[in-house]
């Protein structure tokens, strides 16, 4: 039995007692760093808004780069933040395209993690458009359970608890009981 089987064990028994602290998607991100502005970002915008199913965001850069021709305040990427069912929904697009495989080493002691696909036309549905190209792109998730709105609200903020904190363990049980993702 390896040690996932062990911690899955373990935790729905936990889980089991106290539902409450059962894990859940906060969010997951989409980003395009293109670093450059214009045209190939409006083609980033469009497959991004295909992939996403929502209006994305321009980024734009907070200083000047004169070695890449980059100014301060220009628009240099695309990014986008989906929560609730449809980020579920969009993980699964986003594993399928990496083979449902993840390192375990892009897990963060916060439990949230992250991957990079290479072309976007890896991920199911989306067709190869030849007025706009290929671009790769980076996935990042946070992961929260319930209770975790006390860190973000505006009134009286206060950090998490050490014993609420959601840790890579965790999420490796999330991943795998979900998504049947395979860590390497």
């Amino acid at each position: 039995m390896s040690t996932i089987d062990k911690h899955i064990e373990n935790y729905n028994a936990l889980y089991a007692e106290q539902p409450m602290l059962r894990p859940k998607i906060g969010s997951v991100k989409l980003n395009v760093s293109l670093g450059v502005a214009g045209d190939p970002l409006e083609k980033a915008k469009k497959i991004i808004e295909n992939i996403a199913e929502q209006a994305p965001v321009e980024t734009v850069s907070h200083n000047t780069w004169r070695s890449w021709g980059i100014r301060k305040g220009q628009p240099v990427g695309v990014t986008v933040t989906v929560r609730g069912p449809k980020a579920y929904e969009l993980l699964m697009k986003l594993f399928h395209a990496k083979e449902y495989m993840l390192k375990s080493k892009s897990i963060d002691r916060q439990g949230n993690f992250g991957f990079g696909i290479r072309e976007h036309i890896d991920i199911p549905g989306q067709q190869y458009d030849p007025n706009l190209g290929i671009i790769g792109l980076d996935v990042l998730v946070q992961m929260e359970r319930s209770g975790y709105r006390v860190k973000r609200r505006k009134y009286k903020p206060n950090s998490i608890g050490k014993k609420h904190i959601i840790t890579p363990e965790e999420t490796q049980v999330f991943l795998r009981q979900n998504y049947d993702i395979k860590l390497i």
